[in-house]
């Protein structure tokens, strides 16, 4: 885990965010991870559809996790 999770202000991407690192941590495979993530974030915005879930997922996942950035990023609007 890093100190970048206090800095993610949606509590859905930092739940998603964090869930993918610990899936990934214990050996859960990329494409499983993110199939989770996405559920997740649906649990969170259920009025979101899966197309919508799975892009914003893959866009947090690719600026917190592959690209490892710090910076707000494009999603909900949530808090």
């Amino acid at each position: 885990m890093g100190r970048d999770f206090s800095l993610i202000a949606r509590r859905c991407e930092r739940a998603v965010v964090v869930a993918y690192r610990e899936l990934r941590t214990v050996g859960t495979a990329d494409m499983d991870a993110f199939r989770a993530c996405t559920t997740l974030y649906r649990i969170h915005h259920p009025e979101a559809s899966l197309n919508e879930a799975r892009r914003l997922v893959a866009e947090w996942i690719d600026h917190h996790v592959v690209r490892a950035e710090q910076g707000p990023t494009p999603g909900c609007d949530c808090d």
